[in-house]
């Protein structure tokens, strides 16, 4: 499992997946929609392992195109949290949690 934090969501990947993904289309879609924090390592797993955690924080777009592709081409191995403030209390107060 690979996690890390950019400015404002938390980013998941279950590395597990990448090993029969045959299009690695998260670091493509990274690549080329928001500055390539993703690469591939040479497990053939995705990974920001090239990268301080100082430079994910200041690289990291929040594009969410890695999700995106790795659900659609890929193998659905990324989550992105993206946590809105008040949003529980909001859902809460309606009945909606």
């Amino acid at each position: 499992m690979l996690e890390f934090a950019e400015k404002s969501c938390k980013v998941r990947i279950d590395t597990s997946k990448c090993d029969t993904c045959e299009t690695k289309a998260c670091a493509e879609a990274c690549k080329k929609y928001a500055r390539g924090l993703l690469g591939i390592d040479e497990q053939g797993r995705a990974s920001v392992a090239h990268l301080t955690d100082e430079e994910v924080l200041r690289l990291g777009t929040e594009c969410l195109a890695c999700e995106f592709a790795c659900k659609f081409r890929g193998n659905d191995a990324i989550t992105i949290e993206v946590p809105v403030k008040g949003l529980d209390e909001y859902l809460e107060k309606r009945g909606l949690l």
